[in-house]
């Protein structure tokens, strides 16, 4: 049995936290950590990187590895144990003869040995906790060997310089082993059952499902002229199936449930907490069309009901008849689709268990005590406390990703933490004496605090449901926790390395999760570089609490932002301050969210209070994404793939490279900021000179908005006549902000088709608008009520446009040509019953035809206003430039350029290469916005321009 014994005088001192500390073992401190353990981190990413690519490996593969791996690491564990017992020293010699392992004597590199004398400056010495490892102690801690007749302190260096990196390569090698293993069974469960085999024969079957996710509905879309019908999706386990025969199997395997939801009414509130995506559906069934979610949720249904398949909560059991269709993507943990066609109330076989029922109540009654909220907080606060973005909408949701804060309205470890906060005090002193939070002032020790930080973090879990996302979130926001258990900062990355591993081994699904790396991403820049350029930034008198916010917002952005390019094909330029603006309302909106949570049951109107309260910071975190989002530089795109990620990172690089020059001269620190403010703001007189867009002068602008219309009638300063929305909100306000356009005296819908009016939401955010004008004709019936919400929402009147009806304002006039105000034939269709309008703009005559077909076309020229349509200048082609076009209106027309608005790769051919010819054949000059992009006209009649963006 080996005595260490340190001679007095080489006994190093301690420091003072230790001291003071009354205990042998010192106090807890960062101060007194070294070099950060890395040890767990190549295994942890060897396994993340080996689940990844197991999944859909064939049975050979993945049992090939496992046993190359189990072999490799056998043979290099017995290699080190060999060396232990032949090379131990023996009493009274050195474990490595003629090495002078004297107190003087430099370590080396990686080996960790650390004197009173050589210590590293800024570090404190090591407490004698730290200097008394037990046998087979990790090579690099100090141990006092007996007294052989000086009180030398040595080193014991058994073989250790060979033995730990075959002792490292055999862990890698035993994580990679075991990661096989894991993904190598649950890329099998996709693949063992007869469910992938039913699926691809498109079986119809009778299955027993156990739902293991919250519904929610699919986000509303444009398809062509029409809105995408919405379905509710249910991740889900198939039980049992009965096939046509009546064969019955019990199995498990993965799929997703799609319930069609063209016939389902949908109101306000799930009484059972069950989640919903923005976009549900208005009465009669009819989709809910992107911005819908601006009006009141109550106005969204006349009786208020509800899809029974909205209220099902996670864990219940349900007997559905339902179709079978491979999934569409490969590489994810769906074995099949499970559609199902009756919407009806879905046969429940198996109650949900008590904790879904349980956090069901919670979220229902979260989601009850923010009703009445302003629709940004109402939307928000759910989602910022547990997820729940069932009210967020694709307007909200679209402004949060533009500005890089949609992680606010997943669940993440950012709401753990916050928690935690009130009962650890901040991170950087939650293992000091003078730590803050409830815990200390209740007299709670540290590991008492842990202990009780677990039991909330296994709540979170329960509310929040357990599912891989909300693990995630849970494991990563424990970091904190297992810090102050074990008192060492160095620890967070061990700790955080950890997670990984057992996350990925637990669900090796998470290792192709880009939800799962941007956690793990951000979490680690928290911990890695954040500290460092925090410590920097105070270096050079920044407020500490600023140079906090600061660098944990940069560190985050750094390393998340190639994967959101990926995901987005864009850049945020405004990331980083929107986030930092953010940051200060997040944590007392979280905080009063779950209070509220906590006592809706209990105490609704104390909730509603809380939640009231919750709804200043919540509003302000909504109103900087829309600000964000709202300004012309505010991102630039992005190739969308791994490549561009690479070049982002690279790019990143040398940012930080060059910053790290430039804070050296504020001058250059203050050209850079205004110019990088130049760019995000783009002030429009700046922009026309450096881009030309929009060219001076402009009178007639055609806006690029994909497969639909929305082009612009100049009529002033910052004023424009909006013809048509165009199918997307974020698309034609993009436009309309770089026309520099704010203020709009009448928008004319020329008909009610979705690739004419869903964008009407972008039209009106943020602007004046006098009056909406549209055709008599109202149908589609969803479009024309949607389109009546959106004005009611603003308190903007709505018109109808008949023939012969003339406005103007200032150098603009207009004719309304078709439809006629009392037809004598209903039109056939809402395209036929198209506003057409003959408009005059300094000298030049422009004809906007609508969607226009030929029979409508035909009757136009035979109506009074035929004869105003001969020699127009400009031509807005009917339809897309589709092959339906009148030959006689195109020769009377005549036009010296014709526009055209499609979209690049439209499935429906346009514009027809027919009617190109006929136009170029009558001397047109044509254009359009699937190869040019957006275009604007400018000049007098005698000189026409056009430029583009």
């Amino acid at each position: 049995m080996r005595h260490d014994v340190r001679a007095p005088h080489l006994t190093p001192s301690r420091a003072p936290v230790h001291a003071a500390s009354g205990n042998r073992l010192g106090a807890s401190h960062p101060r007194q950590e070294g070099l950060t353990d890395l040890r767990l981190v190549p295994p942890a990413l060897a396994a993340w990187a080996t689940a990844a690519l197991m999944l859909d490996a064939p049975t050979v593969w993945v049992g090939g590895a496992v046993v190359v791996c189990l072999v490799a690491a056998g043979v290099l564990l017995r290699r080190r144990g060999g060396v232990g017992a032949s090379g131990a020293a023996g009493p009274g010699q050195d474990s490595e003869p003629g090495r002078d392992s004297g107190p003087g004597r430099d370590s080396g590199p990686g080996r960790g040995f650390v004197s009173g004398a050589d210590s590293v400056p800024g570090q404190e010495p090591l407490s004698e906790r730290d200097s008394a490892p037990g046998p087979g102690s990790a090579p690099g801690r100090f141990t006092r060997p007996r007294r052989q007749g000086s009180a030398r302190l040595r080193l014991i260096w058994p073989r250790a310089s060979v033995a730990w990196p075959r002792i490292s390569v055999a862990a890698v090698l035993l994580c990679v082993a075991a990661a096989a293993a894991s993904a190598g069974l649950h890329g099998a469960d996709l693949r063992r059952g007869p469910v992938p085999g039913l699926a691809r024969q498109y079986a119809t079957v009778t299955a027993e499902v156990e739902v293991t996710s919250d519904p929610r509905l699919t986000r509303p879309r444009v398809k062509g002229n029409h809105m995408a019908p919405t379905s509710v999706l249910i991740n889900a386990d198939v039980r049992r199936v009965e096939e046509a025969h009546g064969t019955a199997v019990v199995t498990r395997a993965p799929v997703l449930v799609i319930v069609d939801a063209t016939s389902m009414s949908s109101g306000a509130g799930d009484v059972n907490g069950a989640s919903r995506s923005p976009g549900s559906g208005h009465p009669n069934g009819a989709p809910r069309p992107p911005g819908a979610g601006d009006v009141s949720e109550a106005s969204q249904s006349a009786d208020g009901r509800r899809s029974p398949w909205l209220r099902v909560l996670p864990s219940t059991r349900l007997r559905v008849t339902a179709t079978l269709a491979p999934a569409l993507a490969g590489g994810d943990r769906i074995a099949a689709v499970l559609r199902v066609r009756d919407p009806g109330v879905p046969e429940v076989v198996g109650e949900p268990s008590e904790a879904q029922r349980l956090a069901g109540r919670l979220r229902a009654g979260l989601r009850e005590a923010t009703d009445g909220l302003p629709a940004d907080a109402r939307a928000l606060l759910p989602g910022l406390v547990v997820g729940d973005t069932s009210r967020i909408t694709p307007e909200l949701d679209e402004a949060f990703k533009e500005t890089d804060l949609a992680h606010t309205l997943a669940v993440s470890g950012s709401n753990l933490t916050i928690i935690l906060a009130l009962l650890i005090g901040p991170p950087g002193l939650s293992q000091l004496a003078e730590r803050r939070g409830l815990a200390p002032r209740l007299g709670i020790s540290l590991r008492t605090t842990a202990l009780f930080g677990g039991g909330l973090t296994l709540a979170f879990v329960v509310v929040c449901r357990p599912d891989p996302s909300v693990l995630r979130a849970a494991a990563c926001g424990a970091v904190a926790l297992l810090a102050l258990a074990t008192g060492r900062r160095r620890s967070l990355i061990p700790a955080l390395a950890t997670a990984v591993l057992l996350l990925v081994l637990y669900d090796p699904w998470l290792a192709r999760s880009y939800g799962f790396l941007l956690s793990v991403l951000a979490t680690g820049a928290l911990l890695t570089l954040a500290p460092r350029w925090s410590a920097a930034l105070r270096r050079r008198r920044v407020p500490p609490r600023l140079a906090e916010a600061l660098a944990a917002a940069a560190a985050a952005q750094a390393l998340c932002a190639p994967v959101v390019a990926v995901l987005s094909a864009r850049v945020s330029l405004v990331a980083v301050p929107c986030n930092l603006l953010a940051e200060f309302a997040i944590a007392p909106a979280t905080v009063l969210g779950f209070a509220a949570l906590a006592t809706a049951p209990l105490a609704m109107p104390l909730a509603k209070v809380l939640a009231w309260c919750a709804s200043w910071p919540t509003g302000w975190i909504a109103d900087v994404a829309r600000t964000g989002a709202a300004l012309p530089g505010a991102g630039v795109d992005w190739p969308g793939s791994w490549t561009g990620a690479a070049l982002l990172a690279l790019a990143t690089v040398v940012v930080v490279l060059v910053g790290r020059r430039l804070l050296r001269h504020p001058w250059w620190c203050g050209a850079c900021g205004a110019l990088l403010l130049l760019v995000v703001l783009q002030p429009p007189p700046l922009a026309r000179v450096v881009t030309g867009w929009p060219p001076p002068g402009w009178r007639f602008a055609m806006c690029d908005v994909g497969q639909g219309d929305a082009t612009v009638l100049a009529a002033g300063e910052g004023t424009g006549v909006v013809v048509d929305a165009g199918p997307d909100p974020t698309l034609v306000d993009r436009c309309l902000r770089t026309l520099g356009i704010t203020r709009i005296p009448l928008v004319v819908l020329t008909h009610f088709h979705a690739d004419h009016v869903a964008g009407l939401p972008g039209v009106l955010r943020g602007r004046t608008v006098g009056a909406i004008e549209t055709t008599g004709h109202e149908e589609p019936v969803d479009q024309v009520e949607f389109v009546r919400r959106e004005a009611a929402a603003r308190n903007i009147p709505v018109t109808r446009a008949a023939a012969g009806e003339e406005r103007r304002t200032g150098a603009l006039s207009w004719q309304v040509v078709w439809p006629p105000a009392h037809p004598a034939l209903a039109p056939d269709g809402p395209n036929d019953a198209s506003v057409t309008l003959l408009v005059r703009s300094a000298g030049l005559r422009l004809l906007l035809l609508g969607d226009l077909e030929p029979p409508a076309q035909r009757a136009l020229l035979r109506s009074p206003a035929g004869a105003l349509l001969d020699g127009v200048d400009v031509l807005k082609v009917a339809h897309h430039g589709s092959a339906y076009q009148d030959p006689e209106l195109i020769r009377r027309a005549a036009p010296r350029l014709a526009l055209i608005s499609c979209g690049e790769d439209n499935p429906y051919g346009h514009p027809a290469p027919s009617t190109v010819a006929a136009l170029r054949a009558q001397g047109a000059v044509v254009l359009r916005t699937d190869e040019d992009g957006a275009l604007a006209v400018a000049g007098t009649g005698a000189e026409l321009r056009v430029a583009g963006d």
